[in-house]
């Protein structure tokens, strides 16, 4: 259900999404420390799918930020650096540009800025 009294607020967003990638970059390193293929992929797709988003202005407006997530998702290939197996890094990517569809329609989740969510 989406709340229509809350204002979108750009600079909330992009604060999230930096601070997605610095805690999806911690996730990675941990993952490779402790031999974790699997959470080490779903980790770089999140970073992948945040840094795509915070370049250029998609975060200013919701209808923008919305495009910016069709276009992600409309891809027919995900490629980052690190990545164990393409097709799972894909799905990671897909699932997490889903959820951030969701936060985006309902705005919520923003928020929330701490490392762990």
């Amino acid at each position: 259900m989406t709340d229509v009294s809350k204002q979108w607020d750009g600079a909330l967003v992009r604060t999230w999404l930096e601070r997605r990638i610095a805690a999806a970059r911690a996730d990675q390193v941990a993952a490779e420390r402790g031999g974790e293929q699997d959470d080490c992929d779903k980790a770089a797709a999140e970073e992948m799918v945040c840094t795509s988003l915070l370049r250029g202005p998609a975060a200013d407006r919701r209808d923008d930020f919305a495009d910016a997530l069709k276009v992600l998702l409309d891809r027919d290939e995900f490629i980052w650096r690190g990545v164990y197996d393409d097709r799972r890094f894909d799905r990671h990517a897909r699932t997490y540009v889903r959820k951030l569809q969701k936060m985006t329609r309902d705005y919520a989740g923003f928020e929330q800025t701490r490392r762990y969510q």
